[in-house]
C-alpha cells in the first residue's frame, strides 16, 4: 500500500492544478456543484453556501493536536485570514470561508509541512475517533490510542480502494460514556474492563439511523485490524455499491435479512481475512506522559481536572458551538511553546482539552481561555456548522445556539438547569441529535398557504452510554420562533425547584415532555 502521505505529495505534484482550475470555474459558473463537489472534497475541500468561499478539513486522527500542529494551524488562519475555524464533531480542524485562490495556498502548505487533507471529505473513510482523554483519563476502561492510531493508519492508505462503504466511520472508546458513540458507528471498538474489545459493525446516524451489530466480544486489542479489514471486504461483497444514497454500512443488515445474518456474512469475511492476512498487531506500546509533575496544585476550577498521571491535569476549553476565537488559540499556542510534552485533545462534543500541564501550567491556561469558554454544560450543546455555512444546511445552527446561550444568560437561568442540546442543520446528524437528551434537525413548517417558517424536527429522551443507549422519540415540530420561549420556560421551572437539570427530569417524569407540547405543532 502507498501511504497517504505519499498519495496526498503525488496529488500535490499533479491533481492540484486541476483542482485550481475547477475552483476558479465553479466561482466563474462554468463548473457545476455536482461536477466540482466530489474532485475537491476527495482533497479536503468544500464549497459553502452561495459561494461563499469553501472549507479545508485537516485530518486529526484521535483528535491529537501536538504544539506544532497548533502553531501552524493558528499561523495559516492568520496568514489566509480565515475568520472561522471549526472543531468539527469527527475530532478534526476546519477552516472556513476560504476565497478560491486560498484554497490551493493552504492545501499546499498542509502537504508541505507534513500533515494531511487528502480523503477527509467526500466518500472517503472519515477522521479515526478516539475517547478524548485516552490514556490520562483516570476513570478510563483502557487505553485505546494506540489502536486507533494503528487503525487509522491502515484505514487511510485505502482511501482510492474501489467500492470503499461511504463515508466509513470508526471509533474507539475507552472511556465510560462512549464519548465517541463507538456502539453506533460504521466500526466501532469499545474497551471492556478485562482489557479487550467488544467490537459493533453497521450502525450510524443521519436518515435510517441504526445501532451496530455486535461482531465482536472480549477481542484482543491486537486484532484490530483484522475487523478493519473484514468490514471491508463485508461491503465489497454485500454493500450497495450501485446506489449511492444506501452506499452506507449500515443497510446491510436490512439487505441481508437482519443482525444475525449480517453477523455471520461478517464473520464468515473475518475468517477468510485471517487465513490470509497477517494483520495482528505487536505487543501493545503506549508512549507512558514522561512529564512530572512539579509539585504545585492548581485553584479549583470546574474545567481542571487531575489526570491518572501523579501532579498533572487536563483543562476543558469548549468554545461555543466549536469556533474558537483565532486570538485566543494564539495565546493559547504562545503559551505552549514554553510547556513540555503538552497536547490539545478534540472531543465529538467539540470541547478541546489541553492535557499533561503542571498545577501552575493549568491555571494559566484556564486564565487564557475563561473569555471564549462555555459557562455551564447546557453553553457546550453541540451545533453543526449550519445553514449559514454548510451548502446542505437547512437551518443556521449555530446562530441558534448563539441565540439561545444568549437568552439563557440574559435571563438569569441557573447554570445547572438545562441540558446539552445537539442541534443539526440537516438530516445529516453532525451533532448526533438522535441519542440527544434534546436534539433538533432543521426543517421547515408550512403553517398556512402561502405561510412557510423556519423550525426543528424536536427529538427528546435519546441517550448516549455504552450499554444502554437509545434513539431520541420524536416530540413534533418547534417553530424558530419558539425556540427560546420553549428553552427559557423549561429553564425557569428547572430553577425554580433549586434541582439540576438531571435531578429535576429523574423526579418529574413526564414533564418535559409536557413542556415541549406546548411549543410543538
Amino acid at each position: 500500500m502507498a501511504s497517504l502521505k505519499s498519495m496526498q505529495e503525488q496529488d500535490r505534484l499533479q491533481g492540484y492544478e486541476q483542482l485550481k482550475k475547477k475552483t476558479d470555474g465553479y466561482y466563474q459558473s462554468s463548473v457545476g456543484l455536482g461536477d466540482y463537489k466530489p474532485f475537491a472534497a476527495a482533497r479536503g475541500s468544500f464549497a459553502e453556501r452561495n459561494k461563499r468561499g469553501n472549507m479545508v478539513r485537516l485530518r486529526n486522527t484521535a483528535g491529537r493536536i501536538d504544539r506544532r500542529k497548533l502553531r501552524f494551524i493558528v499561523e495559516e488562519a492568520e496568514k489566509h485570514q480565515v475568520d472561522m475555524v471549526h472543531f468539527a464533531t469527527c475530532q478534526t480542524v476546519q477552516f472556513h470561508h476560504l476565497q478560491p485562490d486560498q484554497v490551493i495556498s493552504l492545501l499546499e502548505d498542509i502537504v508541505d509541512n507534513g500533515y494531511e487533507t487528502y480523503g477527509t471529505g467526500g466518500d472517503y473513510p472519515r477522521n479515526i475517533m478516539c475517547s478524548p482523554l485516552s490514556g490520562v483519563d483516570p476513570d478510563e476502561v483502557m487505553n485505546v490510542l494506540p489502536y486507533a492510531e494503528a487503525a487509522a493508519q491502515y484505514l487511510v492508505e485505502t482511501v482510492d480502494d474501489p467500492d470503499m462503504p461511504r463515508k466509513l466511520k470508526t471509533a474507539f472508546s475507552g472511556d465510560r460514556e462512549n464519548m465517541t458513540h463507538a456502539t453506533y458507528r460504521d466500526l466501532g471498538f469499545a474497551a471492556t474492563d478485562e482489557g479487550t474489545f467488544d467490537i459493533y459493525a453497521a450502525g450510524g446516524l443521519g436518515p435510517n439511523p441504526a445501532f451496530g451489530v455486535q461482531v465482536g466480544q472480549d477481542v484482543k486489542p491486537v486484532e484490530c485490524l483484522y475487523y478493519v479489514q473484514a468490514m471491508m471486504n463485508t461491503f465489497r461483497k454485500y454493500g450497495n455499491t450501485g446506489n449511492k444514497r444506501r452506499a452506507r454500512t449500515r443497510y446491510m443488515v436490512e439487505a441481508l435479512g437482519g443482525d444475525e445474518a449480517f453477523r455471520q456474512a461478517f464473520l464468515q469475511e473475518l475468517a477468510a481475512v485471517r487465513n490470509v492476512l497477517q494483520l495482528e498487531l505487536g505487543p501493545e506500546i503506549v508512549s507512558p506522559v514522561k512529564k512530572e509533575g512539579d509539585g504545585t496544585s492548581p485553584q479549583t476550577h470546574w474545567r481542571i481536572q487531575p489526570q491518572k498521571q501523579q501532579g498533572l491535569y487536563s483543562v476543558l476549553y469548549h468554545p461555543v458551538g466549536g469556533c474558537p476565537r483565532l486570538s485566543v488559540l494564539r495565546s493559547l499556542s504562545t503559551a505552549l511553546d514554553s510547556m513540555d510534552g503538552v497536547e490539545l485533545r478534540t472531543s465529538p462534543d467539540q470541547s478541546v482539552y489541553i492535557i499533561n500541564l503542571t498545577g501552575r501550567e493549568a491555571d494559566l491556561i484556564a486564565r487564557i481561555t475563561e473569555a471564549d469558554t462555555a459557562r455551564s454544560l447546557f453553553e457546550t450543546s453541540t451545533a453543526c456548522v449550519g445553514a449559514g455555512t454548510c451548502v446542505v444546511g437547512v437551518r443556521d445552527s449555530q446562530k441558534l445556539l448563539k441565540e439561545l446561550i444568549r437568552a439563557v444568560r440574559e435571563a438569569g437561568i441557573s447554570q445547572d438547569a438545562l441540558p446539552k442540546l445537539h442541534i443539526s442543520g440537516c438530516p445529516s446528524s453532525c451533532s448526533a441529535q438522535q441519542t440527544a437528551e434534546i436534539g433538533l434537525r432543521g426543517t421547515v413548517k408550512v403553517v398556512a398557504k402561502g405561510d412557510i417558517r423556519p423550525a426543528y424536527f424536536l427529538s427528546l429522551h435519546g441517550k448516549n452510554g455504552r450499554n444502554d443507549s437509545r434513539m431520541g422519540r420524536e416530540a413534533g415540530v418547534i417553530l424558530e420562533e419558539d425556540m427560546i420561549p420553549f428553552i427559557l420556560s423549561l429553564g425557569r421551572e428547572v430553577s425554580d425547584t433549586g434541582l439540576a437539570y438531571h435531578d429535576w427530569a429523574e423526579n418529574h417524569p413526564g414533564r418535559l415532555d409536557e413542556i415541549a407540547a406546548q411549543y410543538t405543532k
